[in-house]
């Protein structure tokens, strides 16, 4: 059975270390931005799954049990910890002393503790994005340069038997074009990604936002109107006050 010579296992067989080493590049960026696909299209997953749970945070009875609506949800996910940060800064905040975060009012604090806790979650949704676009921008160029060298090979090849045979070139050639597609194999899939994965995170930071600044209103804003009945219903207060 006749070799082929546009295989890939010509390329092992009669490639050089050069080819070699862009072989295992393609193959190395290949695997990390395939690994990068599934896992972050798993947190997406079950960041979409968390987001579903925030109307049952807010139709809960207290603020314990609507985290605990989150948890269920997803004990790690920023809606979680978005809801934990507030909680934790509405008790806390108020009784800061001796720290520089006690010279802002109890309103800022709050802002200033779910701006953080913003921060950090984007900061984790754009984990891998770099490799991805670096990924999708270089493996062209990586398996060009295989293509150049397969190349240079076949031009090789001709010079030194004299003349431009089929069986001279095929090897050389099939190298090239071996290192093309699969620079554009590894490409395309981390471009796509990479795009996909952006806009996601961008609806998703929007919808996180959203989340803290209805959680920012709930404890800085809607706590003094709860508690302070006479603001709610100033007509019964001031029937009370008559009364008595």
């Amino acid at each position: 059975m006749q070799e082929n010579s546009f295989g890939f296992a010509h390329l092992l067989a009669g490639g050089d270390a050069v080819s070699h080493t862009v072989a295992v590049i393609l193959a190395l960026m290949s695997v990390a931005s395939w690994y990068l696909i599934l896992a972050k299209t798993w947190d997406w997953w079950q960041m979409r799954r968390a987001a579903r749970a925030v109307g049952a945070f807010w139709s809960a009875s207290s603020v314990g049990e609507g985290i605990e609506r989150l948890r269920e949800a997803g004990a790690t996910s920023p809606y979680t910890q978005l809801a934990s940060q507030a909680s934790i800064c509405n008790a806390d905040c108020e009784t800061a002393v001796g720290r520089l975060a006690a010279r802002f009012d109890p309103a800022e604090q709050m802002e200033r503790a779910l701006r953080q806790q913003l921060s950090g979650t984007q900061a984790t949704m754009e984990n891998g994005l770099t490799l991805l676009a670096t990924t999708g921008a270089t493996a062209p160029f990586v398996g060009l340069f295989g293509t150049v060298w397969g190349i240079y090979h076949a031009l090789v090849a001709i010079g030194l038997s004299g003349q431009a045979a089929l069986e001279k070139v095929a090897g050389p050639v099939g190298e090239a074009l071996i290192m093309t597609a699969a620079g554009l194999a590894v490409a395309l899939p981390a471009v796509f990604a990479y795009n996909a994965f952006t806009r996601a995170n961008r609806v998703l930071l929007a919808d996180l936002d959203a989340f803290a600044h209805d959680l920012h209103a709930f404890f800085t804003v809607g706590k003094p109107f709860v508690a302070n009945s006479a603001q709610i219903h100033p007509m019964r207060a001031r029937a009370a006050a008559e009364a008595a």
